[in-house]
């Protein structure tokens, strides 16, 4: 599955109506497409019969609501907190999606970790909230390491996108567990706890991220390994490049490398029916900006290209990704795949969309566990399983 056509955007010029998301989300919500993945149909059914406007609390108030029911649920019922508090975690984390832009959204990405944590108080083995000091505040991640094992492990940063959070990561790399490998989960900058806005400098929390965990007695230094998934994968592409000596492979998941990032290609794109609404907003406060044309200035300084690491020595790296992607270019993944001096391996659906995807067949999970999964187990050096979760 290898293609190198680059293929222009598709653009629209404006974003869906209220109608049109409510219809978009309830066709994705039952195929188990992204952003809707893990809903329940009825629930969200029940939450976009009670929204009527693109008001973001509006919208954040009818997930919340529903939400809000399976907490109650959870605190009556023991025997079954664990199911709800999942469910309250996936309603009210798409009750703030793309991004908590508005009180109420902010309330329900609130809302959406308290109850995450209340799931994940039941892992065996259990989820550690990491905190590293880090200019005057924090880099907060979530670090789980497989049961029973006593000698250092291998460990993957787990890099989320625009609109996922270190919640999803968490949830998709228990799979790595089994296998004897650890996992830090952490966000792209300007997004979820991270501390700082995006900027041509934010890769700097992974740098911390990577000492933190060099440090670690249960950690082998000489096994990191990273996964950014979209925006992640762009902090991914870069960290390969930036801290390549401390790394022993990087999978960037549709990274935007260089044409992405140039004006011309950004706004014909933005609203791409790939996409199911608010993209704008959501990088407008990823980036801290106001406007649009503030959004591009700071967008051209982004390029791996234009900062002149494109063509540098990198980590080992496995590109993924889709020749019909509208959000990312083709181009981009090509250039990251045509650029250095070692060889770069990669896995390109000819069909597929953003990450890789399809509506049907390459989905998110089957992706991770049939292609990301696979070579992250043979770059950390783990041939078997051995580790019961």
């Amino acid at each position: 599955m290898f293609m190198l056509a680059a293929i222009p955007a598709r653009s629209q010029q404006a974003d869906r109506t209220i109608e049109e998301i409510k219809a978009e989300s309830l066709v994705r919500a039952e195929r188990g497409a992204y952003p809707l993945g893990g809903l329940d149909v009825a629930d969200v059914r029940e939450a976009l019969a009670t929204i009527t406007t693109r008001d973001p609390d509006e919208w954040a108030r009818a997930w919340s609501a529903v939400g809000d029911r399976y907490m109650a649920a959870a605190k009556a019922d023991p025997a079954k907190a664990d199911a709800n508090y999942l469910r309250a975690w996936r309603l009210y984390a798409f009750g703030q999606w793309p991004a908590p832009t508005s009180p109420g959204k902010q309330a329900a990405y609130e809302k959406a970790v308290a109850a995450y944590l209340q799931h994940a108080a039941a892992f065996d083995p259990p989820l550690e909230v990491v905190r590293i000091p880090f200019e005057g505040s924090a880099i907060v991640g979530y670090f789980r390491r497989p049961k029973n094992a006593d000698h250092p492990l291998p460990v993957v940063i787990g890099i989320s996108g625009l609109d996922s959070r270190k919640e999803n990561v968490a949830e998709t790399y228990a799979a790595l567990l089994p296998h004897g490998i650890a996992f830090f989960a952490i966000e792209s900058p300007g997004t979820g706890q991270t501390p700082l806005k995006a900027s041509p400098t934010a890769e700097r929390i992974y740098a911390h991220v990577i000492d933190y965990l060099a440090s670690r007695p249960d950690i082998d230094r000489t096994r990191i390994l990273v996964h950014g998934q979209s925006f992640g994968a762009y902090w991914a592409a870069k960290i390969a490049h930036t801290e390549r000596a401390r790394l022993a492979g990087v999978v960037a998941q549709s990274p935007a490398v260089h044409t992405y990032y140039q004006a011309d290609y950004f706004r014909p794109s933005l609203y791409t029916r790939e996409y199911l609404f608010d993209r704008l907003p959501a990088y407008l406060n990823v980036y801290g900006t106001k406007t649009i044309d503030e959004l591009t200035t700071v967008l051209a300084t982004m390029s791996l290209k234009t900062e002149g690491l494109i063509g540098q020595p990198t980590a080992p790296l496995f590109i993924v990704g889709g020749v019909k992607d509208t959000q990312v270019p083709i181009a981009d993944l090509d250039l990251l795949i045509h650029s250095g001096t070692e060889p770069r391996e990669a896995w390109i659906n000819p069909v597929g969309g953003h990450m890789g995807r399809e509506a049907k067949g390459w989905t998110d999970p089957v992706i991770f566990r049939e292609v990301v999964l696979p070579w992250l187990v043979r770059k950390a050096g783990v041939a078997v399983v051995r580790f019961p979760g």
